[in-house]
């Protein structure tokens, strides 16, 4: 039986450039923090990591995706990133949130998410 989401791993192959991106472009909370191959965010109850072994795994960074990120505003979350020159999609409404689509600098997908009331 599955409880809950353990970690999602983002594969990346420069983990400080990642570190900077998730952490100070996007507000991430920093959490633990292994070595300089595997960085941590606290999310809740969740934990979001950077994992910079792709390659040795056999794995190909920049190819992840899955994450899904709440956030209270979206549109000032996709400014930052736009200022920060990352790629991002336009806001999308969907019936029971808004979205946008981005790329970090690795080129791993991720979404920004606000749920409606």
């Amino acid at each position: 039986m599955i409880n809950e989401l353990a970690f999602v791993a983002y594969y990346v192959r420069d983990v400080p450039r990642a570190r900077q991106f998730y952490g100070e472009v996007l507000g991430l909370r920093p959490g633990q923090w292994f070595n300089d191959l595997w960085i941590e965010f606290d999310l809740g109850n969740a934990t979001f990591a950077l994992d910079g072994t792709a390659e040795e795994l056999g794995i190909t960074p920049g190819t992840s995706m899955g994450a899904a990120f709440e956030v209270d505003d979206v549109e000032s979350v996709r400014q930052r990133i736009i200022d920060a020159g990352a790629e991002v999609s336009e806001i999308h409404e969907f019936p029971p949130c808004w979205a946008c689509f981005a790329r970090d600098p690795e080129g791993n997908r991720f979404v920004i998410h606000k749920r409606k009331a």
